[in-house]
């Protein structure tokens, strides 16, 4: 199985020993308490479960200047966005040299982590700006990830954590979230040998359902890893539960049996982009994956982002030799009139924009709001009546 990303071994920074987490919980109770953000909470979880390997808490804001600028910490490991416990107020821990920190999307609060602090640094508006263009290409506000960032807070607070548990998502998606530790066994209990990812934050239509397919043959792959991102979206996006049953059903019936993983990850989405879509290649290489599936506007929102930006990142912006993980370079994906079937457009050049069913995403919501059923070379029907009962509940 491919190693994981710039290490021999996963380093998850859960504590499963089970007096060590006794300990800390006792300690947080004589330890300044700091409220986190939800961003802080899912880079948390990534890192507890394995996905941030080899990386050992929040970055210092030095660290995460130069990731901004080059794309590595000072350290020099190659990392494409700044993993971050930002706030707007970092009075209430004083001079700590350890913290507990608060998860702010369960009820109460809970102490979720302990970090120790190495560094507290407050950016200059000036210098915070350029950090977000830098990481999002963007600072415009209307951009949901830049709003994010900079609604967290111009503080970091940098240092190693010890993570108590998993947030909310294991309860939320029992039979969904799974960390890189489960998915490495996962894969090798199948006997997979070559993996290809799939990243998804929709329901996949019937173009996502055959570019899977037709990366399985095209790589000659064993299997696909069907991953989800379950944390916060922006709003209008279709919620993790409904998308979840959406995929299920789809694999269920149409794919073939032992050829789909379907798992998920609590990450919030950042949209960045091209930045974003290399952070998913390195935690899917942590994953055991041996190939990712990048297609139009990967990781993208709006118009910020050139409709392949997220693939040529790959050849301009990531170190030679620093992944193993292989890209699938994939293009718009739509059914063909003419062959009556699904294809890339690059691979058909004697079509034209109306040989192809296209609706956009507008439309889509349109259509099931009013109970109207999608074509079904867009969507599958048993899908589209999960997405409709969905809209039509609104």
């Amino acid at each position: 199985m491919i190693r994981p990303y710039a290490s021999e071994h996963l380093t998850p920074l859960i504590v499963e020993d089970p007096e060590r987490a006794t300990a800390l919980r006792t300690e947080a109770e004589s330890l300044p308490q700091l409220p986190v953000n939800s961003a802080a909470i899912s880079n948390a979880v990534m890192l507890a479960a394995g996905y941030f390997t080899p990386l050992t808490g929040y970055m210092s804001a030095a660290d995460a200047l130069r990731v901004g600028r080059e794309m590595h910490t000072e350290a020099g490991l190659f990392w494409p966005v700044p993993i971050l416990n930002q706030t707007t107020d970092a009075s209430a821990i004083a001079d700590a040299d350890r913290i507990a920190l608060c998860d702010t999307n369960r009820d109460g609060n809970p102490v979720f982590a302990i970090q120790q602090v190495t560094s507290v640094d407050s950016l200059p508006e000036d210098v915070f700006l350029q950090l977000v263009e830098q990481v999002f290409g963007t600072i415009d506000a209307e951009h949901p990830g830049v709003a994010t960032f900079i609604e967290n807070g111009r503080t970091i607070i940098g240092g190693p954590i010890e993570i108590l548990d998993y947030s909310y998502f294991p309860q939320e998606f029992a039979d969904t979230f799974r960390t890189a530790v489960q998915i490495r066994a996962g894969i090798e209990s199948r006997g997979w040998n070559r993996i290809v990812a799939f990243q998804t934050r929709n329901p996949m239509h019937r173009a996502h359902e055959e570019l899977c397919k037709m990366a399985l043959e095209r790589l000659d792959a064993d299997g696909v890893l069907v991953h989800m991102l379950l944390g916060r979206l922006k709003p209008g996006d279709i919620p993790a539960p409904v998308r979840n049953a959406a995929i299920r059903k789809m694999v269920e019936l149409y794919f073939p049996e032992n050829t789909v993983m379907i798992t998920g990850y609590g990450f919030d989405m950042l949209y960045a982009g091209p930045r974003e879509a290399v952070l998913h290649a390195i935690f899917r290489q942590n994953c055991g994956c041996t190939h990712m599936i990048v297609g139009r506007d990967h990781a993208g929102v709006g118009d910020y982002y050139g409709a392949f930006d997220a693939q040529t990142i790959f050849d301009k912006g990531v170190p030679e030799g620093a992944l193993d993980i292989e890209i699938f370079r994939a293009d718009h994906t739509a059914y063909s009139k003419k062959l009556n079937e699904v294809v890339m457009m690059r691979d058909v050049e004697d079509h034209e924009m109306e040989d192809f069913v296209l609706l956009s995403g507008t439309r889509v919501r349109e259509m099931l709001s009013q109970g109207q059923s999608l074509p079904k070379e867009f969507a599958r029907p048993e899908i589209a009546q999960i997405l409709m009962d969905y809209y039509q509940s609104l």
